[in-house]
């Protein structure tokens, strides 16, 4: 009670109150101008297969904690693997766009780590701000996923039946409308006092800022890559060694399909600063699009 006297807001809804917590967080990427960008169609496949890879190192983190507290009563009713979870699907886009052997392909920066070994810590010793991190990725996923999935199968030029695009199709949602209020009712329906609501929320900021580093870290490995004069080439040492080494045994190498050869190399754009700012562009408008939608 006392708590509640100090933060009267904090009886309103944790999905309300997660939007308010991070409205600055989204207002700074909203506002950045080169938001417009990936709009415009202007990315590469380059930025695009760094931001896929990244991905699916998160997600891999965020569901393989996720199953750890499957039966915990702070996470639960918030369990939706067949409607949310990315992993498989990120899967998918990584044979299409670097071929069979993608797991020796991808890099992963520390950046992309570091947000890694957070989920981890969190589904192992505070699950119950799991929640911060599976609402921030998932709702601002579909929400903005479908807009983003056009523009990038347009500006790739991706085939309409879909490959390199799964990340952004949720099969087992028909209607992304109706599933977020399910979502957020059986959020706001996790029992929690004041006290954790205001840690979920600061975990929830964490998560979109620890976001917006993986880009920076993208867009430095990019930038640093065009600087010495050709395009990135993921090196082994970039790869996370630690993070799901038991998820990192795939099928069998076989005979690669045209698709998956594709490279695109003639859609990379070769002036540093136009790559720098593509980066950019497609950050802010996931985060805009996206996160913002929630």
């Amino acid at each position: 009670t006392s708590l509640l006297l100090l933060f009267p807001s904090m009886s309103k809804d944790l999905s309300e109150l997660m939007k308010e917590a991070t409205k600055e967080v989204h207002e700074q990427a909203e506002n950045t101008p080169f938001m417009s960008n990936f709009q415009k169609g202007q990315v590469s496949l380059q930025e695009f297969k760094l931001v896929t890879a990244s991905l699916y190192f998160i997600y891999s983190a965020l569901e393989e904690e996720i199953e750890r507290n499957k039966d915990n009563p702070v996470y639960a009713p918030v369990y939706f693997p067949a409607e949310l979870h990315r992993k498989a699907a990120l899967e998918k886009d990584l044979e299409y766009f670097y071929g069979s052997n993608w797991r020796e392909e991808i890099p992963c920066p520390e950046a992309t780590q570091k947000y890694a070994e957070r989920l981890h810590h969190v589904g192992k010793n505070h699950p119950e701000l799991l929640v911060a991190h599976a609402y921030t990725r998932y709702l601002g996923d579909l929400s903005g996923g479908q807009v983003l999935k056009k523009i990038a199968q347009k500006a790739l030029q991706l085939p309409s039946t879909g490959e390199g695009l799964a990340f952004f199709t949720f099969d087992g949602v028909s209607n992304a409308t109706k599933f977020k209020q399910l979502y957020r009712s059986r959020m706001n329906a996790l029992e929690m006092d004041l006290a954790t609501k205001k840690r979920v929320l600061e975990e929830a900021k964490k998560a979109f800022l620890l976001n917006i580093q993986v880009f920076e870290a993208l867009q430095e490995l990019v930038s640093k890559g065009q600087k010495n004069g050709h395009p990135v080439q993921p090196k082994a040492e970039l790869r996370v060694r630690n993070i799901n080494r038991s998820h990192e045994h795939g099928a069998a190498p076989g005979k690669e399909s045209e698709k998956t050869k594709r490279r695109h190399t003639d859609m990379i754009p070769t002036t540093p600063l136009l790559r720098w700012i593509l980066v950019l562009g497609f950050l802010a408008t996931t985060v805009a699009l996206g996160l913002f939608a929630m």
